[in-house]
């Protein structure tokens, strides 16, 4: 999950250069927050995300951190906008690598816990933190993360509305990642079902007004 509400593809957005250090550090803020979110419940093994399952899955598969798989991940996916017409802005790019790192250095920090007591409260926690995360970095309105991009450019491109191209996506991570072995269980549920309305209310609190579009600029190309 990336986020509740992201700009279309179709322009850029450029804040005022004043404006510009606050939007920055809101979007760096969130995105650690994110990270800090997602290690939280890794660390709650009760599940994660669709795609943080996916991520987990592989990071036993290949034998990486789940942060670098992350990484790794963001950029595959932010490829797949060119030929869906998306146009990544400068939160695109801190998030591919941002919230990766993060992961694995909230990993590095928070330790494994095997009491279902402590379990419990570091999923809620992470879910909560997630969307906090989520309504800062996305308010900041410096563009949509990788796999938010990817589904809004299976909208544009396909005509797929938002929510069924969101559900097919998370859908085919989620049965990846549990192929593959990865993080599943009743947090997995539990972030389906919250962090949609959870990200809603932290934008409707956190957002800073839309920065100005500027269209995106045309290319040429040879027949």
């Amino acid at each position: 999950m990336d986020g509740a509400s992201v700009p279309s593809g179709d322009v850029l957005t450029l804040p005022p250069a004043r404006e510009l250090p606050q939007r920055l550090a809101r979007c760096v803020f969130g995105l650690g927050l994110f990270g800090i979110g997602v290690a939280m419940m890794l660390r709650g093994e009760l599940g994660a995300g669709p795609w943080d399952v996916f991520h987990t899955g592989l990071s036993d598969l290949v034998g990486i951190s789940v942060g670098k798989v992350n990484v790794l991940m963001g950029i595959v996916v932010v490829a797949l906008w060119w030929p869906l017409r998306q146009w990544p802005g400068i939160g695109t790019l801190l998030n591919v690598l941002t919230v990766g790192f993060t992961v694995d250095a909230a990993m590095a920090v928070i330790p494994e816990v095997e009491k279902l007591a402590i379990r419990v409260p570091l999923m809620l926690g992470g879910v909560v933190v997630i969307a906090i995360g989520s309504g800062l970095y996305i308010g900041g309105g410096l563009g949509s993360g990788p796999r938010d991009g990817l589904m809004l450019g299976l909208n544009r491109r396909f005509g797929w509305s938002i929510r069924s191209a969101r559900t097919t996506v998370e859908l085919v991570v989620l049965a990846l990642g549990i192929a593959l072995g990865g993080s599943v269980g009743v947090g997995t549920l539990v972030f389906a079902l919250a962090i949609g309305p959870l990200a809603q209310i932290a934008l409707k609190h956190l957002s800073l007004p839309p920065a100005a579009p500027i269209p995106k600029p045309s290319v040429e190309v040879d027949q």
